[in-house]
């Protein structure tokens, strides 16, 4: 493969803000090239399966209701060094905490309204690809 992949997804929040086009500019602005896209609405299911490495932490129920709260946008995107970078693009999980000019400091309500997930590392970037997306649905390099 031509450039690394990783997988974010456009949360309820901001896809019912309007913000899902925003997002995905800046995204291609960062040098990003989608590779694999589309709009679901997660039942409490595909989230807990999801998430379930959250299982059993404070938040984990709250995470679950959020991201059944609304349609959301699984995305699979490329390039170079994708997951250390769309971590960087998307800032820091609080917007109050977050850089200037990042995703979630120009879109995110709150922390745990926080307009963005992505991947934590190849590993899990391959993993939750397959989650969302059969490997025929996904772009080649």
């Amino acid at each position: 493969m031509a450039g690394q992949r990783t997988l974010t997804i456009i949360k309820p929040d901001a896809f019912a803000n309007g913000k899902a086009g925003l997002i995905l500019a800046l995204l291609e602005r960062s040098g990003f090239s989608l590779k694999a896209a589309r709009v679901l609405h997660l039942t409490t299911a595909q989230a807990g399966e999801f998430y379930a490495v959250h299982k059993g932490r404070g938040f984990y129920d709250e995470l679950v209701e959020f991201m059944t709260s609304g349609p959301c946008m699984p995305i699979i995107l490329e390039r170079d060094e994708a997951v250390s970078t769309l971590r960087t693009v998307i800032g820091a999980t609080d917007p109050a905490e977050a850089a200037d000019g990042t995703v979630r400091k120009l879109y995110a309500e709150s922390k745990g309204r926080n307009a963005i997930h992505a991947s934590d590392s190849d590993e899990n970037a391959v993993h939750e690809g397959a989650f969302f997306f059969a490997q025929c649905e996904v772009l080649p390099s």
